[in-house]
């Protein structure tokens, strides 16, 4: 389970954690979730969103939307075929830290990305995992996604996104062979249909 750990290290500052949902899917945006906790005020069951389910995630992005200070970073599938996944990544990362109501001192993300030109965000690999400000952020960025595709579903039912959320699942991949591919899928990506 998360801890406070690394928040801990930085004691006295405003820390924000980040993660983000949507890096390997053939469609939809790439989503970043930034989360400022409490940490006299935990919320408790907040762990890596890919570990618990559908029902729990939406509770708990519920209790965090309530209780903390919290944005996302929302970057298009046009953005990702033109700068490509990793650095559409880091802008919906850099883009939920700006849009939060609170600037943190340090930044934790979750994963190994480099971020030259800012110095004070910190990549911590299974950050999601370790961390209780990102693996809230990994909640409201994965939250905010699934509501995104289940709403794009309702135009393109043939899809199944409602079920696979643009990930490359069998029937997704049917679907693009019979039906070919929508301004919601990444271009950029190379996928044998």
């Amino acid at each position: 389970m998360p801890t406070l750990d690394f928040e801990k290290k930085y004691s006295g500052l405003i820390i924000a954690g980040v993660d983000e949902a949507g890096r390997g899917p053939l469609a939809g945006p790439v989503v970043a979730g930034a989360v400022i906790i409490d940490q006299d005020d935990i919320i408790e069951g907040i762990d890596d969103s890919k570990k618990i389910s559908q029902i729990k995630r939406e509770i708990l992005y519920k209790k965090i939307t309530s209780k903390y200070i919290w944005a996302v970073g929302i970057i298009n599938v046009e953005e990702i075929d033109k700068i490509n996944i990793l650095e559409a990544t880091k802008a919906a990362c850099m883009l939920a830290v700006a849009n939060l109501k609170v600037r943190p001192d340090k930044v934790l993300i979750d994963g190994n990305m480099k971020f030259p030109s800012m110095q004070n965000f910190i990549s911590i690999i299974k950050g999601d995992s370790l961390s209780i400000s990102i693996a809230a952020g990994s909640i409201i960025a994965k939250v905010t996604r699934d509501r995104i595709m289940q709403e794009l579903d309702k135009a393109h039912p043939e899809y199944y996104w409602r079920d696979n959320m643009g990930y490359g699942t069998k029937k997704h991949v049917q679907a693009i062979r019979e039906c070919g591919q929508t301004m919601h899928h990444r271009k950029s990506f190379k996928v044998r249909y």
